[in-house]
């Protein structure tokens, strides 16, 4: 058996008995750890029953306007919508309520503003991307996965799509990479992260040219060698492969990274996951998503 598919039947491992999948082991549902398992079975070209379970059970999670929310009795937290979005993609027998979640994206914006003279942060307050959750404010995460969702389900060339993706350009750093959506406060630059850059440039893939975010992948290779944390080291490989960056031993590192759950004990659904896909998503997290 290939090293992969121990971690992989560990993940099966959670799901649960009335379709999809827990957060943690022994947890309760939760439609984004589902998504994120649906999207790693996919990838790995694997237990296809239990793949279209999962998607059936995140139907079931969808309100009437199209979000996923991520619980009940949370509805405005509907950053989830996204990557049901994705984990629908391949699937026509939910072509409808992909349709619906995508209508509801297109239709969807945080909150914004013009900009003050003298405001302390130097980013375009007016560009309209995604919010955590309603009424707040657009930032990076949110912003980058639903452009990867537009992109996937064939909306890459929407007018909300080139608007996320100016907002994304916005927030880049001059130094190179993102962070969680702040540029300069107050004259000061704030730090890149390696997670937040990596799914800016997973959703960036294909809508701008190379030159205008090579400072952004200059950060991202530096960064990749020391990487062991699930979050940062899978959107960091999936960040480099959407632009033909991958490094040699990005399978290597993702085992290496799935190894240390003997030290610090099992990885959420989600983290488990997503390390999954990367192991396979030579050319990105689209690259999965047909």
């Amino acid at each position: 058996m290939r090293p992969i598919f121990q971690h992989i039947n560990r993940l099966c491992d959670r799901v649960l008995p009335e379709g999809g999948f827990s957060a943690n082991v022994g947890g309760k549902y939760r439609p984004d750890a589902t998504a994120w398992a649906i999207l790693a079975l996919s990838a790995a070209g694997t237990k296809e029953d239990v793949v279209e379970s999962s998607r059936a059970r995140l139907v079931d999670s969808q309100l009437g306007d199209g979000r996923v929310s991520l619980l009940p009795e949370h509805p405005d937290a509907y950053w989830p919508t996204p990557l049901a979005v994705l984990a629908w993609q391949e699937s026509a027998a939910h072509l409808e309520p992909q349709s619906r979640a995508v209508e509801f994206l297109l239709n969807t914006t945080g909150l914004h503003w013009q900009r003050k003279p003298g405001a302390p942060a130097a980013h375009d307050p007016n560009i309209q991307g995604w919010p955590w959750t309603a009424n707040t404010f657009s930032w990076v995460e949110p912003t980058a996965l639903s452009l990867i969702a537009l992109q996937a389900a064939g909306y890459g060339g929407h007018e909300r799509a080139r608007e996320a993706t100016r907002l994304l350009m916005d927030r880049q750093l001059t130094q190179g990479g993102w962070n969680y959506g702040n540029t300069i406060v107050f004259g000061q630059e704030l730090r890149p992260m390696p997670e937040n850059t990596g799914m800016a440039l997973n959703a960036l893939a294909g809508m701008v040219a190379e030159e205008s975010i090579k400072v952004s992948l200059e950060y991202l290779e530096f960064q990749a060698p020391s990487l062991n944390t699930p979050l940062s080291l899978g959107w960091c490989l999936m960040g480099l492969g959407a632009w033909g960056k991958r490094p040699e031993n990005a399978k290597e590192q993702v085992l290496d990274s799935l190894k240390l759950q003997q030290i610090y004990g099992s990885y959420s659904t989600t983290l488990l996951s997503l390390l999954i896909v990367s192991y396979y998503s030579d050319g990105g997290l689209t690259s999965v998503v047909k």
